[in-house]
């Protein structure tokens, strides 16, 4: 047995899911010095890894260096932070714009507003034109002649008169006519006086 299987899993070494645990570590340790490495093998492996640590220190003096002279080109041109926000912002909203799925969006958008305005508008008309059947049925013409009929009976009975006047000059005549039939010049309290 592979010694990754002895541990119970199935997978090849280095496409393993899992992270290592720090005992899968010293197993791993355990099996490479018990895999009769030469010193020879292991001398020239130590130099290729320090060999690698200098370049990955090399290569981060060169990436710095060039972002210390991307920022100083930058800042020579005017281009400040905020500026690149608003660049990459305009950028994104132009590119969101133009997507299919805003495209989509929009159009629906723009179909049900339509709809929806047709709609009210259809409403609208709908109710003025029954309210104008309401006002040229029976039952409201009688309803008219009801309320006229009483409003002619109520001047006839306080103006004296069933015609001339409007429904406002019959309810201030009859407020005027109902001021002169009570006696309020003539009140007097309990002990006789005149209030």
């Amino acid at each position: 047995m592979r010694p990754h299987q002895e541990r119970g899993h199935l997978t090849a070494g280095f496409l393993d899911s899992e992270p290592l645990r720090e005992a899968d570590e010293d197993f791993v340790s355990d099996v490479n010095l018990s895999a009769s490495m030469t010193e020879e093998e292991r001398e020239e492996i130590q130099q290729e890894l320090a060999k690698l640590e200098e370049e990955i220190g090399t290569l981060r003096q060169v990436l710095s260096s060039k972002e210390k002279q991307h920022a100083e080109l930058k800042q020579k041109l005017g281009i400040t932070p905020l500026s690149e926000l608003k660049t990459n912002f305009s950028r994104g909203w132009h590119d969101m714009q133009s997507s299919v799925a805003y495209k989509k969006t929009s159009e629906t958008l723009s179909t049900a507003g339509q709809r929806t305005s047709a709609a009210f508008s259809t409403l609208g008309s709908t109710i003025t034109r029954k309210i104008g059947d309401m006002r040229n049925s029976p039952s409201f013409r009688s309803f008219e002649e009801k309320v006229e009929n009483t409003v002619s009976t109520i001047k006839t009975k306080v103006g004296g008169t069933g015609s001339g006047g409007s429904f406002e000059d019959v309810l201030s005549s009859a407020a005027h006519a109902s001021s002169q039939d009570t006696p309020t010049n003539n009140l007097m309290d309990s002990s006789g006086r005149q209030c």
